[in-house]
C-alpha cells in the first residue's frame, strides 16, 4: 500500500494505548478511521486527542466486540460512512489475573469472547467489505504470552494462543482475495493495560512504537508477507 491516504481503518479498541497509537497514527497518514470501544467517555476524550494529527478523519463508535451485532453495527456503520473498508485492526482485548482454581467461569468468558471471539466478530463482520473492494488489511494484536506460557494467566494465554492460530488460519483462506493477515505478538507494553501505571516504565515498548511496527505491515511490499510479528523490549528488566 503506496499511501494510506483516503483509506478506511476500524480500529477496536481504539480509544486508550495501542490502539489510540495506532489511530493516531492512521489519521496522521490521511486515513478515515473508525475507533470502537465500549466506553463513550473514553470514546470522546480519544477523538478529541487525535483529530489534529493529520489530514485524515475519525469517528467514533460505541461496540461490544463480545456481541457481534454491535460489531456488525459499527462495521456496516464505516462502510457507509467512509464508502468501503480496507483496514481492520483488532486491538480490543482484556486481561484478568488469575489462577485456573480462583477464576470464575465469567471472569474465564469474558476473556476469551473480547480476546478471541470478539476478533472472529469483527473479521466475520468486515471480510465481505475487503472482499467487495479486491483486498484490505487484518491485523491482530495478540501477545508473547500466546507461545510463552505463564503461571496466573491461564485465560489471557489461551486466548492469544486461540488468537495466533486462528490469525495463521484466515491468512491462508484469505491471501488469494488481497486480503493480508498479519498479527503482532508483544512483550510488555507500556500502557495501562495490567491495571499498572505507564509512568517507570521506559524499559517498555511504548505504544508509539508499536504503532510504527503496525504502519510498517501496512506499508509493506505485497510480494512478501510478514504474517507474524514477535516484538520485546531491547532491554528488559533482568
Amino acid at each position: 500500500m503506496e499511501s494510506l491516504r483516503g483509506k478506511v481503518a476500524i480500529v477496536t479498541g481504539g480509544s486508550r494505548g495501542i490502539g489510540l497509537a495506532i489511530s493516531r497514527a492512521l489519521v496522521a497518514e490521511g486515513a478515515h478511521v473508525a475507533m470502537t470501544g465500549r466506553s463513550e467517555s473514553h470514546l470522546a476524550a480519544a477523538r478529541s486527542a487525535i483529530e489534529a494529527a493529520g489530514p485524515g478523519s475519525v469517528e467514533t463508535l460505541q461496540a461490544d466486540v463480545r456481541r457481534f451485532a454491535e460489531v456488525k453495527r459499527a462495521v456496516d456503520a464505516t462502510a457507509a460512512r467512509f464508502g468501503g473498508l480496507d483496514v481492520l485492526i483488532n486491538n480490543a482485548g482484556i486481561g484478568i489475573f488469575k489462577p485456573v482454581a480462583v477464576m470464575t467461569p465469567d471472569q474465564w468468558a469474558e476473556v476469551i469472547d473480547t480476546n478471541l471471539t470478539g476478533v472472529f466478530n469483527a473479521c466475520h463482520a468486515a471480510i465481505p467489505y475487503m472482499q467487495t473492494r479486491g483486498g484490505g488489511f487484518i491485523i491482530n494484536i495478540s501477545s508473547l504470552a500466546g507461545k510463552n506460557s505463564f503461571a496466573d494467566a491461564g485465560a489471557y494465554c489461551a486466548s492469544k494462543a486461540g488468537l495466533n492460530a486462528f490469525s495463521e488460519a484466515m491468512m491462508q483462506e484469505l491471501r488469494y482475495d488481497n486480503i493480508r493477515v498479519s498479527y503482532v505478538m508483544p512483550g510488555s507494553v507500556a500502557t495501562e493495560f495490567t491495571g499498572d501505571s505507564a509512568k517507570g516504565a521506559d524499559w517498555k515498548i511504548s505504544a508509539d512504537d508499536f504503532a510504527d511496527i503496525v504502519m510498517g505491515l501496512l506499508h509493506h511490499n505485497p510480494r512478501s508477507l510478514p504474517s507474524r510479528v514477535e516484538l520485546r523490549p531491547s532491554k528488559p528488566k533482568k
